[in-house]
């Protein structure tokens, strides 16, 4: 099987698309895995609804369907997920328009990032994950 970089399909570059996108999930989500009890707090300072059921939503999104979409299984409507997600916690987590000096600027910043990564997200749930996937057809 021949994969090819930048013809029709562009398997390796929506591979190394998948690579990029889930690896920040990847890592942060195995984080919140690792300090469960500092995520609760976290989500609890952050003023996420039920502190605990949210921090198990964010381990599930971020490294559960980080995973998954990194080896492409159910790409479109899992990065679909993620991207609605993704927004959510850029609301939750990052509200900069509450803030001033370094802390509105870092914030807004990461809030900024989320959106961008949606925006990915959802370019990958509209080309799929081509070829080098699970979901391969």
């Amino acid at each position: 099987m021949r994969y090819n970089l930048f013809g029709p399909g562009n398997d390796v570059v929506l591979l190394v698309s998948r690579i990029l996108l889930t690896s920040l999930f990847i890592l942060f989500g195995w984080s919140k895995i690792t300090g469960f009890s500092g995520t609760v707090d976290y989500m609890a300072h952050v003023g996420a609804p039920v502190p605990m059921l949210s921090a198990v939503i964010a381990v599930i999104m971020e490294f559960a369907v980080g995973i998954l979409l990194l080896v492409g299984f159910y790409t479109r409507p899992l990065a679909v997920l993620l991207a609605i997600y993704t927004v959510a916690t850029a609301f939750i987590g990052h509200h900069f328009w509450t803030m001033t000096g370094a802390d509105q600027m870092m914030n807004m910043i990461n809030f900024y990032k989320n959106i961008s990564i949606a925006g990915g997200l959802l370019a990958l749930a509209v080309t799929g994950p081509g070829r080098i996937s699970i979901d391969r057809k």
